[in-house]
């Protein structure tokens, strides 16, 4: 079990997830990984970065990558109209901002119903997930933000 697993799976009780939404599809994202959520930001495009890194954007004095989540699942871009949502998350002490079409609520699920990601989860989506829960009429897709971050950098140092 990766440590990002263990910090969502815990034995008994329950785990906090903020929700995001990328097109019709509802994640969660573990509450001790947000550090802020913010409305449209400003984003400067970082030249030669791959399609899923949107650019960079200034918070508080802070350089913050942000992440097209549409991207990195292969799905169209958010139509001009809409306005998107930017929750930043820590990894290995540099800030990142995910772009999602909206911010949902926070929340509590018990550990007892988080199910392991199912095989018949598409495979770039399978690839970012730690697991799911059911919820009454959607599936919520637990976004493994450590690891996606980890494999969007890797490749691109490897291939450096």
């Amino acid at each position: 079990m990766t440590a990002a697993e263990k910090e969502t799976v815990s034995a008994g009780g329950n785990k906090e997830f903020l929700t995001a939404t990328v097109g019709k599809q509802v994640f969660g994202i573990p509450v001790l990984q947000v550090q802020d959520v913010l409305r449209e930001q400003k984003v400067t495009r970082v030249p030669l970065a791959p399609k899923e890194v949107a650019g960079s954007l200034n918070l508080r004095g802070r350089i913050v990558t942000a992440i097209n989540l549409r991207h990195k699942l292969s799905m169209p871009d958010t139509p001009s109209e809409m306005k998107t949502m930017y929750i930043v998350v820590e990894h290995k002490n540099e800030l990142y901002s995910l772009i999602v079409d909206s911010v949902g609520e926070v929340l509590s699920l018990p550990d007892r119903d988080f199910e392991k990601t199912p095989a018949t989860l598409e495979s770039s989506w399978r690839a970012l997930a730690l697991g799911i829960y059911r919820l009454k009429e959607q599936l919520l897709v637990i976004l493994d933000v450590p690891g996606m971050l980890e494999a969007l950098f890797v490749k691109d140092d490897a291939a450096a």
